[in-house]
């Protein structure tokens, strides 16, 4: 049976990281873009990251940063996977000789369908895997889904079950369609799973990853 991996991003407590380890998420994601009310510092991201046990992945999320800033942040955080968000090229997201996402920012409604995710995805060979959000004002954590019949799931190419991370708008409530629908390998929530911007609800993020699991044990 596939397991479906799960991303919790935009973490910026010790108290929702313990507990968003403790229900099962494979991976943690830090928001390094100050614009964004779940950003917080590389230092801070340090703090958080040590208290991962083995095998929980930081990941770190940076829209359109100075190199300089990503090569910082590797630093204190060696075992993190890259995740970029914004404008950023594929010459840019390999020069860091890293594991890294690329977000595909898929516009909502019928204009999603326009989208060439299989260029895109041609495009970012390189990326571990390709996150697929939707487009928004700003940057990523919109609570927004795009339209998830647009595409050829099953088309060899964007191979969804080893590359790419369903995110966007998901909810304990839709993640399980979600994944019947694209089966991909892994699934990111942010705001699906918060009281308040940064601020995780324990009992939502205990009910998206039950979710999860019982979608994997019925595929």
């Amino acid at each position: 049976m596939h397991r479906t991996r799960i991303k919790i991003c935009g973490l910026t407590r010790e108290a929702d990281v313990a507990h968003t380890v403790a229900a099962g998420a494979d991976a943690i994601g830090f928001v390094l873009y100050p614009p964004s009310p779940r950003a917080v510092t590389i230092a801070r991201m340090a703090e958080l990251a040590r208290t991962l046990p083995a095998f929980v992945t930081p990941v770190l999320l940076f829209v359109n940063a100075d190199p300089a800033e990503v090569r910082a942040a590797v630093d204190v955080a060696p075992q993190a996977l890259l995740q970029f968000h914004g404008d950023e090229t594929p010459a840019y997201c390999a020069q860091f000789q890293r594991p890294y996402l690329r977000a595909a920012r898929i516009p909502t409604g019928p204009a999603g369908a326009g989208f060439d995710l299989l260029k895109y995805a041609q495009d970012f060979a390189s990326a571990q895997a390709i996150l697929l959000d939707a487009h928004i004002e700003g940057y990523g954590g919109g609570g927004q889904s795009f339209d998830w019949n647009a595409f050829p799931w099953s088309h060899p190419q964007l191979n969804a079950s080893s590359r790419l991370v369903l995110s966007g708008g998901l909810t304990p409530a839709n993640v399980a369609d979600g994944i019947r629908r694209v089966q991909p390998w892994a699934v990111d929530v942010s705001s699906g799973v918060e009281r308040a911007k940064g601020i995780k609800d324990p009992q939502r993020v205990t009910a998206f990853i039950d979710a999860v699991r019982q979608a994997d044990a019925q595929r």
